[in-house]
């Protein structure tokens, strides 16, 4: 019995040294994982610069500039920053068609993401020119029942309950705007036994009703994959039905929500496309997450046969400590690589560029003329495509 008890009071140490190696690998694995070093935390440089500049200062950053360091350790270049120089925001303020847009929002109590967000867009797309202003209508309240990792929208299991008079108002107060072109999104609703569906069809009914020239997009949900769902807001009659596939098919679980998914994103814009073939489908990707090239590639084919025509491409870009990080700043040439490879793939429209987001410059030009022949198509009765 004493033998034993000292064979175990000698194999204490042995496996305390064992726990305390395990739990340094995990440290390093996590350090590895968040692409940090030792010489992180000592201001220093890693690899050969390290026994060259031992003694040279460390960069300083402000701690705003450090939030946003790329795992890569890039930090933000100023092409995906928003220029707010006194001279970009006087031309803002002083072009009539932001002004228009600006003055006739007063008192309508419309919720608009644009200004929500602080979108750097804002100016190009309330300023577009007459025919093209465009803005984007928050629908069912600011609080959503899903955590993606890269949104900075509040989230709850149990946000409030709809407000059934929401349809009529916003329709109303979209009709005496005077937009061209609006943009009906949402926050994810798994709560509603719709998804609120339902409430985007009413919406889109009523405004059609009131305006009948205003050209409307739906930027939604995946409704959980729900066919209804997805039927209900394609037969209320959008120009344009949107849903983001976000991201490529290995890091959805790592953005998204684990309730969202790349199949079933998919499968709702081909569904949507289905119900309603002369509807106008479109997707947008996050560059800068993690993706390949490849990836990149893959997923806009994936997007093409599901039928997808127009498509989004944009740097990601953390909104707080508590989101993702961002994985890399993307090159600003890969952007136009990405639009030429976009056309040759097939897609009526792409716009690609660091400060993209899914509903840039949604009325343009291009857009509203696809828009119309399909309009035309179908009050003739002929193949809107």
């Amino acid at each position: 019995v004493q033998s034993a008890a000292a064979e175990a009071k000698a194999a204490q140490p042995a496996a305390a040294q064992l726990s305390r190696k395990a739990r340094v690998e995990a440290l390093r694995e996590q350090l590895k994982q968040d692409s940090r070093t030792v010489d992180d935390f000592m201001g220093v440089s890693s690899g050969s610069e390290t026994s060259s500049h031992k003694c040279s200062t460390p960069q300083t950053v402000s701690r705003d500039e450090e939030m946003h360091r790329s795992v890569l350790g890039q930090l933000k270049p100023n092409y995906v920053k928003a220029d707010g120089s006194f001279k970009r925001l006087r031309s803002i303020v002083s072009n009539p068609h932001f002004q228009r847009v600006k003055q006739s929002l007063s008192g309508l109590n419309l919720n608009t993401v644009c200004e929500e967000a602080k979108c750097p867009n804002l100016s190009e797309c309330w300023g577009g020119e007459s025919g093209t202003a465009t803005a984007t209508i928050m629908l069912m309240g600011d609080t959503c029942t899903r955590g993606c990792k890269f949104c900075n929208i509040k989230t709850s299991a149990a946000p409030p309950p709809l407000d059934p008079a929401e349809p009529r108002r916003v329709a109303e107060a979209i009709s005496k705007w005077g937009l061209d072109y609006v943009v009906l999104t949402s926050v994810d609703r798994d709560d509603l036994a719709d998804g609120g569906s339902g409430h985007f069809a009413e919406t889109i009914k009523v405004l059609s009703s009131l305006d009948k020239k205003v050209k409307v997009e739906t930027l939604v949900s995946d409704f959980r994959g729900d066919a209804a769902c997805v039927r209900t807001v394609a037969e209320a009659g959008p120009d344009v039905y949107a849903h983001n596939v976000e991201t490529v098919e290995r890091l959805q679980n790592r953005v998204r929500d684990l309730r969202a998914g790349y199949r079933q994103s998919l499968a709702t814009l081909e569904l949507a496309k289905q119900i309603r073939p002369q509807v106008i489908t479109k997707s947008s990707i996050m560059l800068g997450v993690g993706e390949t090239d490849a990836e990149v590639a893959q997923t806009m084919r994936d997007l093409r046969t599901a039928g997808v025509e127009i498509l989004t491409l944009g740097q990601y870009l953390r909104p707080s400590r508590r989101h993702m990080r961002v994985y890399e700043y993307v090159a600003e040439e890969k952007y136009n690589y990405w639009k030429e490879e976009g056309e040759k793939m097939g897609f009526a429209y792409v716009a690609s560029g660091p400060l993209v987001r899914s509903s840039y410059k949604a009325g343009e030009f291009f857009i509203n003329a696809i828009i119309n022949a399909r309009r035309r198509a179908a009050a003739a009765g002929l193949d809107p495509a």
